[in-house]
Parts: structure tokens; C-alpha cells; sequence
């Protein structure tokens, strides 16, 4: 029996002011720093309730910036030093999966709760609040398929889009604490594809939402905004509603009592 999910988890927030990917597009440790901290500002006008975890994988401490910026607001700040040269060699989604483990074995709101919502830094989900009504208490992902209006090609589950999900920690524990260990840049294995092969190998069902998280930002990799207007935001809806309704990826989405 799934147990009833918490009205609002944790928000983890993970961040690496300094980037040891060199490969991203944003590098400037300046820039990075105001986005998080923009970031921030952004999910307290969504809930101004919200509990923020920042865990930063590059040894940067953001309690005093969040002090002078958010003086009435309490974060959490966890921060230490990601394996540097792993992450040069298999690219930040080994970095960010090293974050989440920090964050999931020493964050004491994310132990206290048993469950959080992780957001790459510099980023935020809109409609965060219908995520979370939609959200089982389990796990939930957004997956990203390919060729769901095409009548010629087969429709596929390209990748998870790692920037946001929500999770349970024992869950998460049991099923992807470890995926970042087998990405691989050179071969084009990010995190997003370990995160598919992880659902698909281990038989997971009702890990997808149905509504398609609006995510907005800057993100660091590629160094510009993440747009969504009403076109991309319905054309995503429909996507989803179109394999939702296919027999081979129905099983993957969440059931409409959740």
C-alpha cells in the first residue's frame, strides 16, 4: 500500500558554483552564484512556505549569501568537494549524482521528511504544487519520448529529464543513488539515459507524471533561458496524453487516482 505523500517535500536545489564539467557553457562562478540565489527567490514566490535544501558539489557554502539575501528565509546549505576528475572525465551528470548522495545521506530535512523534490540549481518548476498533487509518495519522473505524433516512426523513451523528480528516499536509494557511477560522456551515456535503463530494468510502473513538469531558468549547461510558451507548454500536454494512451508505456505513467 503506498503511503500518502507529504503536502510539500523538500526542495533540493543542487548546485556547483565552481564547474569542474568543462564542458558546460555557463562557467562564470559569479553568474552561477546570482542564478542559484535568483533561483531561490523564484520557488519562495511559488510557495513561500517551501523547505530549500542547497547542497553545492564544489565546496561553496551558500549560508551567508543566502543570509544577505533572504534574511527571513532558513535554507539548508550542505556543501563539499565532488570528485573533480570523475566529473571532468564522465561529464556533470556524475557530479550531480555525487550531490544527491551528499544530500540524501546528511540533508536533516530531507532524513526528516523521508522524501524530496530535486531541481538543478538555477532552475524552478512552476506548477510545482500540481506536480506534487499528482505524486504518489513513490517516485515520479518526467520521461521524454520521441516520435509520439509520428505515424511512420515508433515512439520511444529517449531519456528522464534528471533536472527535476520527485522521490521517496529509500526508493531512491534502492533504485538510483548509484546510476551517476555509470554515465559516460565519451559514449553519450548521460545521466538521463541511466535514469531510463534503471526504470525499464528494474520493471517500474507509475513513476511518470501525467502533466508534464513547466521547468524555467538558466541552465548551466547550456547557458541560456529555458523558455515555455503556451504552444510548447500544450504541444508537451498533448504528447504526454498521446503516450499515456500507448500499450507499450501506459503501465509507466501515474494512475489518475493519485
Amino acid at each position: 500500500m503506498t503511503t500518502a505523500p507529504p503536502s510539500c517535500p523538500p526542495v533540493l536545489l543542487t548546485s556547483s558554483v565552481i564547474a569542474h564539467d568543462t564542458g558546460v557553457t555557463l562557467r562564470d562562478t559569479d553568474e552561477r552564484l546570482r542564478l542559484t540565489l535568483d533561483s531561490v527567490g523564484e520557488w519562495l514566490r511559488i510557495d513561500p512556505g517551501l523547505q530549500l535544501v542547497i547542497c553545492d558539489g564544489s565546496g561553496f557554502d551558500f549560508s551567508e549569501s543566502i543570509r544577505q539575501r533572504y534574511p527571513s528565509t532558513t535554507v539548508e546549505c550542505l556543501f563539499f568537494q565532488n570528485d573533480a576528475q570523475a566529473v571532468r572525465r564522465f561529464g556533470r551528470g556524475y557530479g550531480e549524482g555525487e550531490i544527491v548522495r551528499h544530500a540524501v545521506k546528511h540533508s536533516r530535512l530531507i532524513a526528516r521528511a523521508g522524501c524530496f523534490a530535486k531541481c538543478t540549481a538555477k532552475l524552478w518548476v512552476e506548477n510545482y504544487r500540481d506536480c506534487v498533487a499528482e505524486w504518489d509518495g513513490r517516485l515520479c519522473l518526467k520521461g521524454v519520448f520521441l516520435n509520439a505524433f509520428s505515424p511512420f516512426k515508433p515512439t520511444t523513451l529517449a531519456y528522464i529529464d534528471t533536472r527535476f523528480y520527485l522521490a521517496q528516499v529509500r526508493m531512491y536509494c534502492e533504485l538510483l543513488l548509484e546510476a551517476h557511477t555509470r554515465v559516460d560522456k565519451d559514449q553519450n551515456y548521460g545521466l538521463e539515459e541511466a535514469f531510463r535503463d534503471a526504470v525499464l530494468s528494474n520493471g517500474l510502473t507509475g513513476v511518470l507524471w501525467r502533466t508534464p513538469p513547466i521547468i524555467e531558468g538558466v541552465g548551466g549547461g547550456i547557458g541560456v533561458s529555458y523558455r515555455n510558451p503556451f504552444k510548447r507548454i500544450v504541444k508537451e500536454k498533448l504528447r504526454s496524453l498521446l503516450v499515456q494512451h500507448h500499450t507499450k508505456f501506459a503501465a509507466l505513467f501515474l494512475a489518475n487516482s493519485a
